[in-house]
């Protein structure tokens, strides 16, 4: 006689067999899933850190010293501690883009990482990249009115110099795709892309 379990789970198509499948696979998917933070995790095990702690940074080229909780952002540490205002703290999950950065030449989102995080890590905010080759991205941006409240624009400077530094000869299609990381509230992406674009045939690196 079979029992009454398999019975009901015969006709409900859900077994514990199932489940457990179930739940495996979603398990192995949240492993798999990364973030900026887990990307750029150092190899030096795992370390308890509690309250208040100082800890130095490598910002724009220069150790900077700081004070930082577990809990406190790499934008956080910028904005409040070494008055560097130009990543913004537009939206806390970086979807906004306006809190981009160069972490080791990578852009990335001061928002969502931990400072304690980025310790052995070479930082650049939009203060340096904006002034590199006597300011070429700024100015490109001025001559195509590509900003208007501001907000989004440290950002997009940021990105498009990372964009830029690998691909210097970038389509249009490609600048589209390589900034989709980056929203203006204003649309001003008519005005963005075509800047770019005159960097592209400018030599690209401006």
């Amino acid at each position: 006689m079979k029992e009454p379990t398999s019975a009901s789970s015969s006709r409900s198509g859900f077994s514990r067999r199932k489940f457990l499948q179930g739940s495996g696979a979603a398990a192995a998917a949240s492993v798999l899933a990364t973030t900026g933070a887990e990307a750029i995790a150092d190899d030096r095990g795992a370390e308890v850190i509690q309250g208040q702690t100082t800890i130095t940074l490598n910002v724009n080229g220069q150790p900077r010293t700081v004070e930082v909780e577990p809990r406190t952002t790499l934008l956080d540490v910028l904005r409040y501690q070494l008055d560097l205002t130009g990543a913004k703290p537009v939206s806390n999950d970086g979807s906004s883009g306006a809190s981009t950065v160069l972490i080791d030449g990578r852009p990335m989102m001061a928002s969502t990482l931990l400072a304690l995080a980025v310790r052995d890590k070479q930082i650049e905010t939009v203060e340096s990249v904006a002034s590199r080759n006597s300011g070429a991205i700024p100015k490109a941006f001025a001559e195509h009115d590509a900003q208007q409240c501001g907000f989004c624009t440290p950002g997009f400077v940021v990105a498009v110099r990372a964009f830029l530094d690998k691909n210097p000869t970038a389509s249009e299609a490609e600048i589209r795709a390589g900034l989709n990381g980056n929203l203006c509230r204003c649309g001003t992406y008519a005005n963005v892309i075509p800047a770019v674009m005159a960097m592209v045939k400018g030599g690209g690196r401006g």
